[in-house]
């Protein structure tokens, strides 16, 4: 069996073979997108209610009931789980892995459909769903604040301005503005509408009445059509407060005798603040999330939101600033370029050690050259597959690399066996040599991609996980062997020099030297060994004692705890505690923040009910460059 023949007899075909797999390689290299981990499609999806005013009680009987009872019907769901707090009820609803995604949001819309008639009439909008990705993350957030602009101004400016603007960047997904936008509000005095024998009922149908939008029809003349279009909808406070809601003994009653309409935001409970070490705290705070697209590069997506960012300032009053908050893009650069920083060590270590033992540069270069066109190749067969450039890969081409250039070290010592040995010139030696050692190449590469093939099959979400890192190191292990039956065989006979007794240079003769003395030394062990089975004995039994030991020992987790300069916090206070309490526990917390050096920015919200109960709010700490810090993130 000689598979490398044809490619040692045709040296211009594996030479335009290979040069084609170094620039489809290079070219694939280049457009894989950059990630941390690999892009996974987990079925969970997150359905949210918002029924403003509506108690806790009201939301799970009138609102989470008829949701769940539709929601359970659904095939391959698993989990369901809801919450309900005032005025919002969110769920969520874990599927099967063998259930994509997009057939689960299709089905759980269907859902909210049949279940939208015993739903409350009065509903502002209808159910909303969103598929939850770990991948799903903002990429970056942006923060617009202002001590002069109100907030409801602030959030105009983050929606259009700045929201607009970056929403149309290629590679960007959507943009989220979290804040509260502007709205008339209007707060009604019961003790007002009982003297005047109103109900509250009575004020939200008369505002329902005096704002709406109606046809008015058209006059038609005899040469011309003039529409009619009253002015239905309210636009100021001012206006808001001149509306006539009722009569009271023939007298009208306006809105302004029974209630007080304010210019304010829709949720006057949220508080959102912005935290800058050494600056003051602004008064109003907008924050801009930037998700990006699946598959594309994180990188590039946030270099170019980045760049765009001076030219949004131009377009903002001189009192509102916009800044970057936290970028995602710089930790999956650091860990990226960690990952390539190991893999160049490996190389240059792998390089090392072929080279003392082969004694010849010739020689190493045969071996060498198999190992980044097998990445090449791999990183072809990883673009054509639509993976990405992340920690999970690159740790495969990391484990890779030490046995990537054992095929093409099998066939160049076999070369150089026969040529030792029998006398043969290169170009015999390597045909003879492919004949002996092809099938063994063979075998080696599916044997050693069979190590690997149970982390492919494994099941579950620690399978979607690392089916990425077992693809890519069984792809880079065959694109070894493809390498070592192709490219090798002809440099072996085109590049090797005689070898044999008197040939030998001096690297050559110093690492034999050496390596005797090991020899001698491992056959003395050795022999000891033999003679004392039974010290080898124990030996074995402690070995696999310490192993159990320190496997039970040894910490757990699912990742390894990476180091982001992210840190993100809940403050849960007391069942009924009201916004001022909330943000009274808001202030302690960013007193906290401020006491510790390695923080440098922070982010805290309370009173956001479509996320937290309102005994619940959030927040996120943004710590100092790791070199800049004096303890841990953990601190």
């Amino acid at each position: 069996m000689n598979l490398s023949e044809p490619f040692i007899r045709r040296p211009v075909m594996t030479a335009l073979l290979t040069l084609s797999a170094i620039l489809f390689g290079v070219l694939a290299y280049k457009s894989l997108p950059v990630n941390d981990l690999p892009a996974v499609d987990y079925p969970v999806i997150q359905v949210a209610v918002a029924y403003p005013g509506a108690t806790p009680a009201t939301m799970a009987n009138n609102v989470a009931t008829p949701l769940e009872r539709q929601f359970m019907q659904i095939p391959g769901l698993e989990i369901v789980t809801s919450s309900s707090s005032q005025g919002n009820t969110s769920f969520t609803l874990q599927f099967g892995l063998d259930k994509s995604i997009d057939a689960a949001a299709t089905d759980v819309q269907t859902a909210i459909t049949q279940a939208q008639g015993q739903l409350p009439p009065d509903l502002p909008s209808p159910p909303t769903l969103s598929k939850t990705n770990p991948n799903d993350q903002p990429i970056k957030y942006i923060a617009l604040t202002s001590n002069s602009v109100t907030e409801a101004q602030l959030y105009d400016y983050a929606s259009t301005q700045a929201g607009e603007r970056i929403s149309i960047v290629p590679g960007v997904s959507r943009v989220q503005v979290y804040g509260s936008p502007s709205a008339i509000r209007i707060k009604a005095d019961p003790s007002a509408l009982a003297s005047r024998g109103m109900t509250m009922d009575d004020l939200a149908k008369a505002i329902q009445n005096g704002t709406t939008y109606q046809g008015a029809g058209q006059f038609d003349g005899p040469h011309r059509t003039f529409l009619l279009q009253p002015q239905g909808q309210l636009e100021t406070a001012e206006q808001y407060n001149a509306l006539v809601v009722g009569y009271y003994k023939n007298s009208p009653i306006y809105l302004r005798d029974v209630a007080k309409a304010v210019s304010s935001v829709e949720d006057e409970r949220m508080d959102l603040r912005f935290w800058l070490r050494d600056y003051k705290t602004p008064t109003a705070t907008v924050v801009v999330a930037v998700f990006r697209q699946a598959g594309v590069n994180a990188v590039q997506v946030s270099k170019a939101v980045e760049d765009l960012i001076p030219t949004i300032q131009k377009t903002l009053p001189a009192s509102v600033r916009i800044n970057t908050i936290y970028d995602r893009s710089l930790s999956i650069v650091h860990s990226i370029d960690d990952v390539q920083a190991t893999l160049f060590i490996a190389f240059i270590l792998v390089v090392l050690v072929i080279f003392l033992f082969l004694g010849r540069a010739t020689d190493t270069l045969i071996p060498i050259v198999a190992l980044p066109l097998s990445l090449l190749l791999t990183f072809i067969a990883m673009s054509a597959m639509g993976y990405s450039l992340d920690n999970l890969s690159l740790m495969a081409l990391v484990l890779a690399i030490g046995f990537l250039v054992d095929d093409a070290i099998v066939f160049l010592e076999n070369a150089v066996r026969r040529m030792e040995k029998y006398g043969e010139s290169p170009l015999v030696a390597a045909l003879n040599g492919a004949k002996e050692i092809s099938f063994t190449i063979l075998s080696m590469t599916v044997s050693l991609a069979a190590v690997f093939l149970p982390l492919l099959l494994m099941s579950g979400l620690m399978g979607r996980i690392f089916r990425e890192f077992s693809v890519t190191i069984i792809v880079a292990i065959f694109a070894s062997g493809i390498v070592s039956l192709t490219l090798t065989p002809l440099m072996c006979a085109r590049m090797l020099k005689p070898h044999g007794h008197g040939k030998e240079n001096w690297v050559e003769r110093v690492i034999g030297g050496v390596e005797k003395r090991v020899l001698g030394v491992y056959g003395r062990s050795l022999y000891f060994f033999l003679d004392h089975k039974w010290i080898s004995a124990i030996l074995w039994l402690v070995c696999l004692a310490g192993t159990v030991e320190l496997f039970r020992v040894v910490p757990k987790s699912f990742l390894p705890v990476g180091d982001s300069g992210f840190m993100f916090g809940v403050m849960i206070a007391q069942q009924g505690s009201s916004p001022n309490q909330m943000q009274h526990y808001q202030t302690k917390a960013i007193e906290a923040m401020d006491q510790n050096p390695n923080v440098l920015l922070g982010v805290t919200v309370t009173g956001l009910g479509s996320f937290f109960p309102a005994n619940q709010g959030f927040m996120f700490a943004f710590l100092k460059d790791f070199k800049d810090r004096a303890a841990s993130p953990q601190t």
